[in-house]
């Protein structure tokens, strides 16, 4: 079965109206969630927990049966839940190249995976391409044990489609920079164009700029003309943004406007695009 989004199913012979949806985006680096009230289109829970350090996906699963345990608001019936899946274990391949037999050959060049991984991937809607990827079965297992059918995703399926469906209203050369706590993913596109995709670990703002200087070297952008747009956890005070005005003539932050209402008492949800974009 070829889709944007892979299905968990479990039988539920009990006919209720539920009108929340969960949403939980899960990384080694750390957890987050929101809750979208669909009957007023209003999201109205949202947490992010980082933690001291990477974690394994044992200690993983801890804290996420930590969270479930501890927070009230995740003790209830959703119409749906969602899990966001955010991991390095990720590499695109265009549709026509694509044979889902084949579907471990297309990561073991780039990313480290066990004989015993589970393999699987995300149609990306938006382009010809698909995003193979490694879930955290452990998680997944967990959330099916708790509540049933959900679905799941790959963050950087949900960021690229994100981005790439608004490029068709830009002939500019454009790098879209996503900055979390201790990574960033850029995209490039090149007037309609898709270009590049890629994550970057960094923990200083040379690190940080190095790789951008690097990407756009390679791909011959010129500072002075392409245009840099940020977006995820990053603000015109931070150190990130100074040295990137530094090199880079034009930097903007992404406009985004949420398809949900957010409730006034949530102040950084903007910030975390992947998992508001994933209803």
């Amino acid at each position: 079965m070829e889709t944007g989004q892979r299905t968990f199913q479990k039988s539920n012979n009990i006919e209720q109206k539920f009108y929340k949806t969960l949403s939980i985006q899960v990384s080694l680096g750390g957890l987050s969630f929101c809750i979208l009230d669909a009957e007023t289109n209003t999201i109205t829970q949202y947490k992010r927990i980082i933690f001291d350090k990477k974690l394994g996906p044992t200690n993983l699963l801890d804290k996420l049966k930590h969270l479930f345990n501890t927070e009230t608001v995740l003790q209830q019936n959703f119409k749906t839940v969602q899990l966001v899946h955010k991991n390095e274990l990720a590499t695109l391949v265009p549709k026509s190249l694509f044979n889902e037999d084949c579907i471990a050959d297309y990561l073991k060049f780039n990313t480290k995976i066990l004989p015993t991984d589970f393999i699987t991937y995300d149609a990306i809607a938006t382009e010809d391409m698909v995003n193979v990827y490694v879930p955290y079965v452990n998680i997944n297992n967990y959330i099916y044990d708790t509540f049933g059918a959900f679905e799941f995703k790959h963050f950087s399926s949900i960021l690229l489609e994100n981005i790439l469906s608004q490029q068709a209203h830009y002939q500019s050369n454009r790098m879209y920079i996503h900055v979390e706590t201790s990574h960033f993913e850029i995209i490039v596109t090149k007037g309609h164009k898709f270009l590049y995709y890629n994550s970057f670990e960094y923990s200083t703002k040379t690190d940080f700029i190095y790789y951008v200087l690097f990407v756009a070297e390679q791909l011959e952008l010129n500072p002075e003309v392409f245009e840099a747009i940020l977006l995820g956890f990053i603000t015109a005070e931070d150190e990130l943004y100074d040295i990137l005005y530094t090199y880079v003539r034009h930097v903007s932050f992404y406009k985004f406007a949420s398809k949900h209402r957010i409730a006034t008492n949530i102040k950084t949800l903007n910030k975390d695009f992947t998992l508001l974009n994933s209803f």
